[in-house]
């Protein structure tokens, strides 16, 4: 008989051990919870990660990480955990390393891997950003275009259109004229020497090159030692007018050369003929 209670009591033993072993396993598993206050968010909304733990280990920080939905490092904080053994850390969402739309991983560790715990929200992705575009570097008014930094202004008078900016082009030594013509018409352009000017190396004036959306077009000028006025005929349509200054052409540079190079053979030849001429002949 008293066997018999013994392999009984034992068998109890067993039983209640294996019973309680699945709820020791599940207070492992939450001996660390983390939790967000929304399910997801948009750009600029607060992001509140909150959570708790069952043990406390004095001087142990919490380790909150957040993660992309590719994997990548959002963010990393450190928190100190409450004696209520709660802790707490905000974000904003959106930002450089938050932009991709999906889900974002939050994981919160207390000193090791073995106390550590995921949770996840969704995000929207990042707004796409719209750039304003530059103002020019001019401002128009009724008859006269202020080339701004105290550059001048230049005199102006259109008909069939309206001049809506002039733009200097300090690499190609020209005006970059934009206009919306309406219908043919001409622009008429008082341009002071100090903001562009056509010199000839002697110093004399030279002509410009002027171009009607990229193709060369005549046109009428005057000119005084101040200033120098252009009148140039568009056709309805238009959209720029450029205005080149004194410059070399690329192509014009190397025919330069080549008639420089033969010049100096030319004269080379005939000073080496004139001196042959002159020598006495034995």
């Amino acid at each position: 008989m008293k066997s018999h209670l013994t392999v009984f009591a034992l068998t109890a033993i067993l039983i209640v051990s294996i019973g309680m072993a699945p709820a020791f396993g599940q207070l492992t598993n939450e001996s660390i919870v983390v939790t967000t206050d929304k399910a997801s968010y948009s750009e600029g909304e607060t992001i509140v990660i909150t959570g708790e733990v069952r043990d406390l280990y004095s001087g142990t920080p919490i380790s909150v990480i957040v993660k992309a939905p590719n994997g990548n490092l959002v963010s990393i904080a450190q928190i100190d955990v409450g004696a209520d053994k709660k802790f707490s850390t905000e974000m904003t969402a959106g930002g450089a390393l938050m932009k991709s739309e999906g889900a974002y991983i939050v994981t919160a560790q207390y000193g090791t891997v073995n106390r550590s715990a995921e949770t996840t929200f969704e995000f929207g992705g990042a707004a796409a950003t719209v750039t304003p575009p530059e103002e020019d570097e001019s401002m128009v008014s009724d008859t006269m275009v202020s080339m701004g930094d105290g550059n001048g202004s230049i005199g102006y008078e259109i008909t069939g259109g309206q001049l809506l900016s002039i733009t200097p082009d300090v690499d190609a030594n020209s005006l970059i004229v934009g206009i919306d013509a309406t219908s043919d018409g001409s622009l008429t352009l008082t341009i002071p020497r100090s903001v562009a000017d056509a010199l000839l190396e002697t110093g004399e004036d030279d002509e410009f090159f002027v171009l009607v959306d990229g193709e060369e077009v005549d046109f009428s000028e005057d000119v005084s030692s101040t200033d120098r006025t252009l009148t140039i005929a568009f056709q309805a349509g238009a959209e720029e007018i450029e205005i080149i200054g004194t410059f070399v052409v690329p192509e014009f540079g190397t025919i330069a050369a080549m008639i420089l190079a033969v010049a100096i053979v030319s004269i080379i030849a005939v000073s080496a003929k004139s001196r042959l001429s002159i020598m006495p002949r034995y």
